[in-house]
């Protein structure tokens, strides 16, 4: 899924590779699928996209926006996959929707459980997007202990780890897939609630959350997510589905998955006492 290293990468990758270029056609879907979202009616995006330059690109969030002129975008978020081919006859059987270039080059958008596809002029009306765009990365320096303890303070003290960190995208582009190595490293279990971590746990999750996300982005996203170019990251997950058989790295135990708030969670259960 879409989450801040992935969308720093794959913006990094798509605007070295994009910029300049211009869309001469937009292929619409080739595989209907339900949970794929729009702006309105795709058949409109060839009249919104055709004769369009491409600017630059820009990751935030769990969003990757391709900038062109006349003030026009294409924003992708979690859940939707682009991929760069250089030619058409390398496309995909099935996506959502492709943009062609003037050298025959295309990008192939594709959804997997879920996902949108927005092309549109101006400011894009959806709130998470406008958030993470405004908001502090924890990428950024900015974002510090004091901006994190301010987080902490704005919500419910039962709240648990997994709730505050990874859902209403308080951090925008934390997810459910980079909170397992964030936790893991600060050996806080999931289900582990505000109100009983010390000030010493809170020092030890901000200082894990910062080195995990720019680790996780400097090589190149995560090993269970790809790239623009559709190569896996670099950054090898300590949990994951890559690696739930494999023993807990720190104490050699069993590691265990468990549903929790509509997803699942990793955890060793003795490096990261409930």
């Amino acid at each position: 899924m879409l989450e801040l290293p992935e969308s720093k990468v794959n913006s990094l990758q798509a605007n070295e590779i994009l910029t300049g270029k211009c869309i001469t056609k937009v292929h619409n879907a080739t595989g209907v699928h339900k949970f794929a979202w729009f702006n309105g009616d795709p058949a409109d995006y060839h009249q919104i996209l055709t004769g369009r330059q491409i600017l630059s690109a820009r990751g935030h969030g769990m969003f990757v926006d391709i900038c062109c002129d006349e003030d026009t975008f294409i924003t992708i978020g979690d859940g939707t996959n682009m991929r760069y081919y250089i030619s058409k006859d390398l496309l995909p059987k099935k996506y959502q929707l492709a943009i062609e270039f003037e050298n025959g080059s295309c990008i192939a958008f594709t959804v997997a459980m879920y996902g949108g596809i927005w092309a549109y002029r101006g400011a894009f009306d959806n709130k998470y997007h406008m958030g993470s765009l405004t908001s502090i990365s924890p990428l950024e320096e900015r974002f510090d202990e004091q901006f994190f303890e301010n987080i902490f303070r704005n919500v419910a003290k039962d709240l648990s780890m997994k709730a505050l960190l990874a859902t209403e995208q308080r951090i925008p582009g934390l997810g459910n897939g980079v909170l397992q190595d964030i936790l893991f490293n600060s050996g806080i279990h999931p289900k582990r609630k505000k109100s009983g971590l010390s000030d010493f746990e809170k020092g030890e999750l901000f200082y894990s959350l910062k080195t995990t996300l720019h680790r996780m982005t400097d090589d190149g996203g995560r090993d269970t997510e790809k790239d623009f170019l559709g190569k896996n990251g670099g950054y090898k997950t300590i949990l994951s589905k890559n690696t739930i058989n494999n023993p807990c790295p720190n104490c050699g135990g069993k590691i265990i998955k468990e549903a929790c708030l509509g997803g699942a969670v990793y955890f060793c259960p003795v490096c990261q006492r409930l």
